[in-house]
């Protein structure tokens, strides 16, 4: 018999944000599992985020969704209040006490990093007696900016560190698992929460999601390459968020680089690089923060930022006309890079500069996908992996990927996982 697991994710296609991905790429394979899966998602007219319809192709039919308002953030704004976790809380908790009036389910699951909905867990478990899991795909409350000056805090931190401090431990207190995408994040709650020790816990990465190629093969023509390609020069491409915890990766890579120029202008000229949809911001209005590092080392004109975030197939169709793929990490240690799989499957010269204990560099090596810097390595050094992950672009080889090593990233892998970790939930 078949188990029923509602799943509260904030944001769903067709807005297009990393902290869906998890749910979009598990929901195919949940029923292969013997779980019936609904949403519980917010109306997409609610959200101000880029919303790339072709995402719902990706989604089952057979997916039962639900939508939920939310206040209206024109006059939530004006208190301060934007976020649609703080915006759709009233009205989760009135559609979910429905359904869970309605119909049984066995369990409930928050994948999201709009943690706040997280405590209408600890609320139906009360009311309803249904256990919930909740997926740490980012630390919710964290020191990590505490030390550092108040221009690279994101913006209203004073606020949403004190709500999250309060918060967190509301939902941690009656948890029935977790699943984390960092073995950090979970190590940072066993010591906050010390009874989180003794519920069932899994690192589960998200996973790779060969759907995604399809359709944006099959909808090519009507996707725009979202950055200008430099006539005669080697494009090297980076799409994925900016941020002050990344501007160490790239001062690492744009020092390496100015090396190579100063030692072998004919091949490091040649180069130009695109980092596109770096900011959060609504488009037009977004801050580069890596543009200023590149023209503080007099490299700029190598270099153009576009802060607007894109459609996601644009990306991939982005990834697959690049001359080569870069990607930045974050200067924390628990810095798992999700979109780090559609670049391996785009199957083009790979780059990465992650913290030397940042999974995602593990994962580069063993999948023997592409070139790896980490933090902690000199220019020179830099300068020389630089150089021969150069060497393979311009002669346009292929990486050698270990398809075999990368299997267990993959969608359908991982979400067995998942259920693995249901199971043992609604078994106790």
């Amino acid at each position: 018999m078949k188990k029923r697991l509602l799943i509260i994710s904030p944001y769903f296609p067709p807005i297009n944000t990393a902290d869906m991905q998890r749910v979009r790429m598990s929901l195919p394979y949940f029923n292969d599992f013997d779980w019936e899966t609904e949403v519980v998602t917010v109306d997409e007219n609610y959200v101000d985020f880029v919303k790339d319809p072709l995402l719902i192709e990706s989604i089952p039919n057979h997916i039962i969704i639900h939508k939920v308002k939310a206040f209206s953030k024109k006059w939530t704004a004006k208190f301060g209040l934007g976020s649609i976790a703080l915006r759709s809380l009233w009205f989760y908790r009135k559609k979910v006490d429905e359904l869970l009036c309605d119909k049984k389910y066995d369990l409930i699951y928050f994948s999201t990093t709009q943690f706040p909905v997280c405590i209408l867990g600890a609320y139906w478990k009360k009311k309803f007696n249904v256990p919930y899991v909740i997926d740490m795909q980012d630390p919710w409350y964290s020191d990590f900016y505490q030390d550092k000056p108040k221009a690279q805090r994101p913006k209203k931190y004073w606020f949403s560190y004190r709500l999250n401090k309060y918060l967190e431990p509301i939902a941690m207190k009656s948890v029935a698992a977790l699943i984390s995408v960092s073995d950090g994040y979970i190590k940072v709650l066993e010591e906050r929460y010390p009874h989180i020790k003794s519920v069932p816990s899994k690192v589960i990465t998200f996973g790779a999601f060969d759907l995604d190629f399809k359709i944006a093969a099959n909808n090519d023509k009507n996707l725009e390459l979202a950055y200008t390609q430099e006539t005669g020069k080697i494009n090297l491409v980076y799409i994925g968020r900016g941020g002050y915890d990344m501007q160490q990766a790239i001062k690492i890579l744009f020092e390496g680089f100015k090396c190579g120029i100063q030692q072998e202008s004919h091949l490091f000229n040649q180069i130009h690089f695109h980092f596109i949809g770096t900011s959060y911001a609504p488009n037009g209005k977004g801050v580069a923060t890596l543009q200023p590092i590149a023209e503080s080392l007099g490299i700029g004109h190598y270099v153009t930022e576009y802060t607007d975030r894109i459609g996601f197939y644009h990306s991939i169709k982005g990834l697959l006309k690049a001359d080569g793929l870069i990607i930045i990490g974050s200067s924390s240690p628990t810095y798992t890079a999700s979109k780090l799989y559609p670049y391996i499957l785009a199957k083009k010269p790979l780059l990465g500069i992650f913290h030397p204990l940042s999974s995602a560099g593990d994962i580069l090596k063993e999948c023997n996908a592409g070139h790896l810097i980490t933090l902690d390595q000199n220019s020179s050094q830099v300068f020389a992996i630089l150089k021969a992950y150069l060497q393979n672009v311009i002669q346009k080889e292929t990486p050698l990927t270990n398809w075999q090593a990368f299997e267990p990233y993959t969608a359908s892998f991982l979400t067995k996982k998942q259920v693995d970790i249901f199971n043992a939930v609604v078994s106790r």
